[in-house]
């Protein structure tokens, strides 16, 4: 958390870097803003500051509504935190504990219950159930200020199992009832567009340029500030549309999606791919310690992710040794052969039971692919480590499936060949510098290229 006069200051002048990393609650009004809030600022005397949403909705402070904190973009969560309790926070993020089943999702991360609950008050100062419960809200708030769905397709979208339920929640969490803040658009009930603020800088040219060179037709689409893609997500299909607003600095999203009980999840898998959350300033400081200020760094790229683990490891071994161009021609193939309908990437299921006869490549890699597509049916993709068992799978394809597939932000492709190339100009490196980072390190040399 930042010092009080850090927070004064940031607020007064509304400056955007730190919107979501701390929140602003106004003991006089009983409500908390983002530090970006148009409203008059208040006298510092009443003034009280927050890390998180949570804490200051636990003081007893209810969210501003013309400034909406659900807006704000993430903190940034894998900076001091735990490995297990960072893991179980992007699990609830994700809509992992929609039922309030702690003991399940201790089980998903090997530890007991009590454990997690502990770990998770040290880190983030709140129990893993009263954080997934404000954070369903949150996402409700988020829903009714900018979709139209009906309250009950809300609630179900949110986690909860009852409207009832989801009334007495939503109330006794924000002290607000949703009807309060229910507002009316002109949107289809089949069809929904949410704002996703971003810290600036985010440099989505150059995020787009990469995503545009990589574009699996027709799963992908890429236009004028526009990518696009169609996905699977547990039970559900859909697809999605983002294009970015410099003025508003964030990102406008279409979804289309055939049931509403997913969207928490995919919303935030959205936000993953389009690494919203990430404070650019942070990492390129850290950056410039690995390359020791020896190259002027791009400002305000992001990691682009990829849908799932799964078809990140697909599109890597697809990418094992042939250009950029060779590996898109492959996936656009795979999905064209095997994908349902030809538009979404095919199931895991699906690869494992085909012979690939379509694909022209040495049969060792045809074989690589079945069997990683075997073993993620068996195990799934909690742990990608595992697939270096697999034969023809080795640590490349393994830390790009984490880079791109988790958003791991300090994942380092030193064997790279591009990497290598760009490391031809710098004399005193040390990637280690870069940690937490190195995924970012990674990506600004692919940048020099």
């Amino acid at each position: 958390m930042f010092a009080d006069s850090i927070c004064q200051t940031a607020r007064l002048s509304r400056d955007k870097r730190f919107d979501g990393l701390f929140y602003v609650a106004v003991r006089s009004t009983g409500i908390y803003c983002r530090p970006i809030c148009p409203a008059p600022p208040a006298k510092e005397s009443n003034v009280q500051y927050f890390e998180h949403a949570h804490q200051a909705s636990q003081a007893g402070f209810r969210p501003c509504l013309r400034c909406r904190p659900d807006a704000s973009p993430g903190s940034y969560p894998w900076l001091g935190a735990q490995t297990t309790a960072l893991r179980a926070k992007q699990l609830i993020d994700q809509g992992h504990f929609s039922n309030g089943d702690a003991q399940q999702l201790s089980d998903r991360l090997g530890v007991s219950s009590s454990y997690l609950n502990q770990l998770f008050k040290r880190h983030y100062g709140i129990a893993p159930g009263q954080y997934a419960l404000f954070n369903q809200c949150q996402f409700a708030k988020q829903l009714l200020q900018q979709t139209n769905l009906k309250i009950a397709d809300i609630a179900f979208a949110s986690g909860f199992n009852s409207v009832r339920r989801f009334n007495d929640a939503f109330k006794k969490t924000l002290q607000l009832t949703p009807s309060e803040i229910r507002k009316t658009h002109k949107q289809s009930a089949e069809n929904i567009r949410l704002f996703l603020s971003v810290r600036p800088p985010f440099n989505w040219p150059a995020m787009l340029a990469f995503l545009a060179k990589r574009v699996i037709t027709p799963l992908e689409w890429v236009g004028d500030n526009l990518y696009g893609r169609t996905f699977t997500f547990r039970d559900s299909k859909g697809q999605f549309e983002v294009r970015f607003d410099d003025d508003k600095q964030g990102f406008w999203v279409d979804i289309t999606l055939d049931n509403w009980q997913h969207l928490q999840g995919v919303v935030a898998n959205i936000r993953r791919l389009l690494d919203v959350d990430a404070d650019s300033q942070v990492i390129n400081a850290q950056i410039e310690k690995a390359l020791d200020k020896q190259c002027e760094l791009v400002q305000g790229l992001r990691l682009p992710g990829i849908w799932d683990p799964y078809e990140a490891g697909i599109r890597a071994v697809l990418g094992q040794q042939v250009s950029v161009a060779a590996a898109r021609e492959l996936c656009t193939l795979l999905v064209k052969q095997l994908g349902e309908n030809g538009h979404y990437f095919p199931t895991p299921t699906v690869v494992a039971q085909d012979e690939l006869a379509f694909f022209k490549m040495p049969a060792r890699r045809k074989q690589a692919i079945k069997d990683l597509s075997a073993f993620v049916v068996e195990h799934g993709c909690d742990n990608l480590d595992d697939w270096l068992v697999i034969k023809g799978i080795g640590p490349w394809t393994v830390d790009y499936a984490k880079m791109r597939g988790t958003s791991d932000p300090d994942i380092y492709l030193g064997g790279d060949l591009g990497v290598k190339k760009a490391l031809n100009a710098v004399e005193n490196f040390d990637a280690l510098k870069a940690s937490p980072f190195r995924s970012y390190l990674t990506f600004q040399l692919w940048q020099k290229l």
